[in-house]
């Protein structure tokens, strides 16, 4: 399955019978989960619960809006909902006369109220169900194709960052010897400068631990290569993939932040190390801000 953005839009027209019609919305936008929203007409439960099992099986994440409109011929007929109306008119009459008030319904309120009129054409049992159900695919290969699109854009700029990262820590790695010849110096001042007092050797032994182990970037330059070589195996893999790029990105960032923090305090050399973990991190918080965007 190719990668996915999880922004998109899709809308078709259905029919239901000669004078009722409908149209069927998607909408989607970015979500750490996927999260399903209805807009319908009253007494669609039982079609609600069957779009949110056929969207979840074809959506993994996203903030998804549904929105079903139904559309009536011009020679549609209407009825008034006697039962409903007389039952509105006697409850109003019953209140007025319980608190002593002189007050008679209005019928222009009356027929506002959602089912006091009835329509001739009303669909029957299960017909607006199958209907709309029989384009509920139409419209989801729609939101994808557009998603998958997104998608390939974004898994285009994704694999630049990438190459950006690479040819950033080599060159890091070419700049890396002349940072441990600066640590090797500040290792010999600081150790002359101990031997001038009166120090335990043990003492000029831990120092010199010390500044041994905060003057390499190898290990740090290692797993930004593998963290980049992982993802873009995870792009190459396609499918849902947002989770696991975001995570490898994190790692990325805590590495450049390490990397940054040892070379901090020196001139020279170190300073082009410095610029490029900077630019680094630049690029992965570019990244991130894509792989948010993907399912």
């Amino acid at each position: 399955m190719p990668i996915r953005s999880m922004t998109g839009f899709a809308q078709v027209k259905g029919q239901v019978n000669g004078q009722l019609s409908f149209t069927l919305s998607l909408k989607a936008v970015n979500h750490r989960f996927l999260d399903v929203h209805f807009r319908m007409p009253s007494d669609s439960d039982v079609l609600e619960m069957k779009l949110r099992r056929l969207l979840k099986e074809k959506l993994a994440r996203g903030h998804v809006e549904l929105i079903l409109n139904l559309e009536r011929g011009g020679g549609e007929i209407f009825a008034l909902n006697q039962r409903m109306v007389a039952g509105y008119i006697q409850a109003f009459r019953a209140a007025a006369a319980q608190f002593g008030l002189a007050a008679e319904p209005d019928l222009n309120v009356i027929l506002r109220m959602p089912g006091a009129m009835e329509s001739g054409t009303l669909p029957a049992d299960g017909e607006l169900d199958t209907a709309v159900l029989a384009k509920v695919g139409e419209v989801l290969d729609q939101l994808n194709r557009m998603r998958e699109e997104e998608g390939r854009g974004i898994e285009r700029e994704l694999r630049q960052r990438m190459a950006h990262l690479q040819k950033a820590c080599e060159g890091i790695e070419q700049h890396r010897r002349a940072v441990l010849q600066t640590y090797a110096e500040k290792l010999k001042a600081r150790m002359q400068e101990l031997i001038g007092t009166q120090v335990e050797p043990e003492r000029i032994l831990q120092e010199a631990a010390l500044l041994v182990d905060r003057s390499d970037i190898q290990e740090e330059l290692v797993r930004l290569d593998t963290h980049v070589k992982h993802f873009v195996g995870l792009l190459n893999e396609g499918g849902e993939v947002g989770k696991k790029l975001d995570f490898l990105l994190q790692e990325m960032n805590r590495e450049a932040n390490t990397l940054l923090s040892k070379t901090s305090g020196l001139a020279g050399e170190a300073l082009n190390i410095t610029e490029m973990g900077l630019a680094i991190k630049a690029e992965i918080e570019k990244a991130r801000e894509q792989v948010q965007n993907l399912e």
